[in-house]
């Protein structure tokens, strides 16, 4: 299981749950109790439901972001590393070939105004994204599963021509050494 299916698993199962206490509070709410009849009852609940939400906050983000790909794949030390700038209406990459099961380290910057640099898959699916801004460089690691052809797309709007700012990056199988292609 992903560590995104994780999560929507774990909203899920949180929604239903504060669904299911309202319905419970909403059942109850007709019936009369003098207050010192409810008061100790309600703060045992409130006390539970405290510390029950005070580890979930810790607990849920501690397993589902230990595992992000980022730090990693930008420290390795078989990292392609390829430069980006964006300028309007174009991009210009130092190469324009990586391989593919290796690491490789976008640094995007731009020229003129802020971009979105966006990597879509055969299957026009955004990948990764980072923004393109004048005077910083981001970086952006991804690590490429299936050789192909992907599109970088500008995310943001960058001006009148930004439907074209259109690039490609051909991801080869990591045994074909790219110089010989």
């Amino acid at each position: 299981m992903t560590i995104q299916l994780t999560a929507a698993l774990i909203s899920f199962v949180g929604v239903a749950g504060l669904i299911c206490v309202f319905l419970f509070v909403l059942s109850g709410s007709g019936q009369e109790a003098p207050y010192p009849d409810v008061q100790p009852r309600a703060y045992r609940i409130r006390k539970r439901l405290f510390y029950v939400l005070l580890i979930g906050f810790f607990l849920v983000p501690a397993f589902t972001l230990r595992s992000t790909p980022y730090a990693a794949s930008a420290d390795a030390p078989d990292s392609t590393i390829v430069d980006v700038t964006a300028h309007q209406w174009y991009w210009t990459m130092s190469q324009a070939e990586v391989p593919a099961d290796r690491p490789v380290v976008f640094r995007v910057g731009s020229e003129d105004v802020n971009h979105g640099f966006g990597i879509y898959n055969e299957t026009n699916r955004l990948i990764a994204q980072v923004q393109a801004m004048p005077g910083y460089i981001n970086q952006l690691a991804v690590q490429f599963d299936t050789p192909g052809t992907y599109k970088i797309m500008c995310l943001e709007y960058c001006g009148f021509v930004h439907h074209v700012m259109v690039s490609e990056i051909r991801v080869v199988a990591a045994t074909a050494s790219l110089e010989e292609i």
